[in-house]
């Protein structure tokens, strides 16, 4: 089975849109996974409050024909949350948004957004109980780690992961176009990247 993950997309029409081109060209058979923070909340957690909105367009972002690209699974992440926490409305995207779950599995990788954990660190094992493949988004920043340690990697160089502790961030759409392919059966990870034309 092959995966696309794709993370932090924050509202981003014209970027998820050159991103999921990018999967269709190279990787049309992949099934399309988010890795949270789809929508941009556009009250900063600095400025909470305790007020609530009644309307989500007071709250999210959501150009034209946004919602509509979303046709794929995700886990939520901290924008979610907070779209979740300040919101009243009755609208069925909230509900949607709501019914996110924070976690996923697909395959042998364990999906949760790494808003759970200080920022720039990798998951303690106290969040991910020690799963061998752990996938997230949060810090736009493509890496990945083994038994801790970063490692280098190329974009669009497969690379074989080793039968250890792996964490892979995807990096972000919005800003860097970047997303990862996942490959379960050969257990290979590629990092992937919109080249700008």
């Amino acid at each position: 089975m092959k995966v696309a993950f794709i993370s932090d997309i924050h509202s981003s029409l014209n970027e998820l849109k050159m991103v999921l081109e990018q999967i269709e060209t190279v990787a049309p058979d992949a099934e399309i996974v988010g890795v949270g923070d789809l929508f941009e909340c556009t009250i900063g957690k600095k400025k909470l409050d305790g007020t609530t909105y009644p309307l989500l367009s007071e709250v999210l972002l959501n150009p034209a024909g946004f919602e509509q690209l979303l046709d794929f699974p995700s886990i939520r992440g901290n924008q979610e949350e907070r779209i979740q926490l300040i919101s009243r409305s009755t609208e069925p995207l909230l509900q949607q948004i709501i019914q996110l779950p924070e976690r996923m599995r697909i395959g042998d990788a364990l999906l949760i957004h790494g808003h759970q954990w200080p920022y720039n660190e990798l998951p303690p094992e106290r969040i991910t109980g020690g799963e061998p493949l752990v996938v997230h988004g949060h810090t736009h920043k493509s890496s990945w780690s083994v038994e801790g340690e970063k490692q280098r990697f190329q974009f669009f160089e497969p690379i074989e992961l080793p039968n250890t502790s792996v964490t892979v961030n995807v990096g972000s759409v919005v800003d860097n176009k970047e997303w990862v392919l996942y490959d379960d059966s050969e257990r290979t990870m590629t990092f992937m990247k919109v080249q700008p034309e």
